[in-house]
């Protein structure tokens, strides 16, 4: 995350405004548990993280969801994961459901990510990281959530390159 922050022109941080909050947590946990060769092939990824952030108010539900899922194939018995799964998929349809929701419906977001969103992805990822092919599993996840990441910000009017109704994210 530092090296995309640099390259989006943040200085030296490893929370990149560039890079959706829930997504630049996921980098950092699978940065710190991966071996180094798998570290090292990820590496072409800091360039997408420097201008991966979704304005879909469901990208972080969704995103959080698809880490439970991905830690419930792991554990398919696991009750609690599949409650964590559920309440996902259920807010990810509120904001589809609701108007923008402006301040309101940014500050429910918010704390959500930094309530019950948080820890769903921290013990999905930590289910994950116990897993005897953990490096794999997790490359590839963090892979698929950057390419959702970059897909959907395209959706939202900004491009691959960055341009977009919103302008450049580092300016």
């Amino acid at each position: 995350m530092e090296s995309a922050a640099l390259l989006a022109g943040d200085g030296f941080t490893d929370s990149p405004a560039c890079t959706h909050p829930a997504l630049a947590a996921l980098a950092r946990v699978v940065n710190d548990s991966v071996g180094d060769a798998t570290r090292h092939a990820l590496w072409s990824l800091a360039a997408e993280l420097a201008d991966a952030r979704p304005l879909d108010r469901a990208y972080t539900s969704l995103l959080v969801g698809s880490v439970v899922d991905a830690a419930r194939v792991l554990h398919p018995a696991s009750r609690r994961l599949a409650r964590h799964g559920r309440a996902c998929r259920r807010r990810s349809e509120k904001p589809a459901q609701a108007l923008e929701g402006g301040l309101p419906g940014r500050a429910a977001d918010l704390l959500w990510w930094r309530g019950p969103g948080r820890r769903y992805l921290e013990h999905a990822l930590r289910v994950l990281c116990a897993a005897p092919d953990a490096d794999q599993r997790l490359a590839g996840l963090l892979r698929r959530a950057v390419a959702e990441a970059r897909d959907r910000a395209a959706g939202d009017g900004v491009t691959r390159d960055g341009e977009g109704r919103e302008g450049r994210c580092n300016r």
